[in-house]
């Protein structure tokens, strides 16, 4: 059986995104230094990860056999990549995951990757849409988030959680002024590193973290101005009512009164938990509709196959090589078929030629720009290949993928402007408002 794997080398940056990222079944590399310092934890000591994650000294990475980087953090950027890769290893296919929303200026920020030789991954429509990504070519891959088997909300508890990590050090963009203005109102515990300075539980493992949240009536997110945060949808995967405010790509996510509560009111926001203490029924189903969404926007099979497919394109080893079971659980993942490439696991992306008509060409709720196969997604219900408005982005054709230098592989990324996967179509993801279950005042 041949091994199609990709190396890829990365940083451990984002801890729960990693954690995630790496059960797409490739070979990841993951450097590390002595004393572990920023970037160079690891495999960590909180999350159980596959054994195709490895970890390799710094200074043994220039003998490493890659196919592909993949930069998380601007100090990967500016400077690990010249002190730890191989000048050939350098030059080698190359994407940048941007995790954040600009900094200092929304809009006017330019992003530190230049290249157009890289691919700029946004993992939010909003980051992307705000960022100045100048030449780089972009894409976005839509958060994808797991809890354990077994792991649902049952609210006994008359309290909310809040999970944030280092709030004291982010303080207006984490809310928290807000938290401790609010604790005397509300009653609700803090999670998350250095929560334990403010009275709250300290940092819990990822793998036992969701078994405690799940008790508790709500969860709030109390940041001003992030990306979309994981523990968030993670909640909503449990089945927990989430509360947020009306900022960055909240209001794609969250419907008021139906699939969460977001206001840009905090007045609003404490009337609606003082809502869900008194009313668990409601809470429930409020937590029902939320949980909804995350099942069939951002479960991990949809995430796994679009950064396979990703990598895969990027690298220039377009064709996956992983199978799901017709049938399976949205959050079934995946295992590796070796050279079967049966039509229920086919799955590529064409070089599309960058856009330079309107924006909305791939826009929401339309279907993707190319097949999808598998049972994911609502286009795959009977519907691949209708030709819709959306054809001037299913017609793109695959461009001849020259060789890179240092890559045995070869390939360039694809120079996509307008495309995004991950898209939600579904019923749940579109529940009137008239629909919402009443709160009390």
């Amino acid at each position: 059986m041949r091994d199609e794997r990709l190396n890829i080398l990365t940083w451990h940056v984002h801890g729960t995104y990693l954690n995630n990222l790496c059960q797409v079944p490739h070979n990841w590399y993951l450097p590390v230094k002595p004393g572990r310092p920023a970037g160079y934890g690891g495999r960590g000591a909180t999350f159980d990860w596959p054994d195709y994650v490895r970890e390799v000294p710094a200074e043994e990475v220039k003998n490493l056999r890659l196919d592909l980087v993949l930069y998380q953090s601007v100090a990967n950027y500016t400077e690990d990549q010249y002190e730890i890769l191989s000048p050939a290893q350098r030059e080698l296919p190359r994407i940048y995951l941007e995790h954040n929303v600009p900094r200092p200026h929304a809009v006017a920020t330019q992003h530190p990757v230049d290249d157009p030789g890289a691919l700029l991954v946004h993992v939010t429509h909003y980051n992307r849409l705000m960022w100045d990504a100048g030449r780089t070519p972009t894409a976005i891959i839509e958060h994808g988030v797991r809890v354990p088997e077994g792991a649902r909300y049952t609210g006994e508890l008359e309290r909310g959680v809040v999970v944030v990590n280092g709030m004291q050090n982010r303080p207006r963009i984490t809310g928290h002024d807000l938290v401790l203005h609010l604790r005397g109102r509300v009653p609700f515990d803090l999670i998350g590193m250095q929560t334990e300075e403010l009275g709250g539980l300290g940092d819990i493992p990822h793998r036992e973290l969701h078994a405690i949240e799940a008790h508790y009536r709500f969860f709030w997110h109390p940041i001003r101005y992030t990306s979309l945060a994981l523990a968030m949808l993670e909640a909503m995967m449990l089945g927990m009512p989430v509360l947020c405010f009306a900022v960055t790509e909240h209001p794609r996510v969250i419907q008021d009164g139906v699939t969460g509560f977001i206001s840009c009111s905090v007045e609003e926001l404490v009337e609606r938990m003082r809502a869900l203490l008194r009313d668990p029924g409601l809470a429930a189903e409020v937590g029902r509709r939320g949980r909804q969404v995350a099942e069939e926007r951002y479960n991990m099979r949809r995430f796994v196959r679009d950064w396979d497919a990703v990598l895969r394109s990027v690298a220039g080893t377009p064709h996956a090589v992983f199978t799901v079971a017709p049938g399976a659980a949205p959050d079934t993942l995946i295992s590796l078929a070796g050279d079967q490439y049966p039509p229920s696991g086919q799955y590529s992306i064409p070089q599309a030629p960058r856009s330079t008509g309107d924006s909305s060409v791939c826009r929401a709720g339309a279907p993707l720009p190319f097949p999808r196969r598998g049972g994911i997604g609502p286009q795959d219900r009977g519907l691949p290949g209708k030709e819709t408005a959306n054809e001037p982005c299913r017609r793109a054709e695959a461009n001849p993928v020259p060789p890179r230098r240092g890559n045995g592989r070869g390939g360039h990324p694809p120079a996509w402007a307008d495309v995004w996967l991950g898209s939600c179509q579904s019923p749940s993801c579109q529940v009137s408002p008239l629909q919402a279950p009443e709160v009390a005042g």
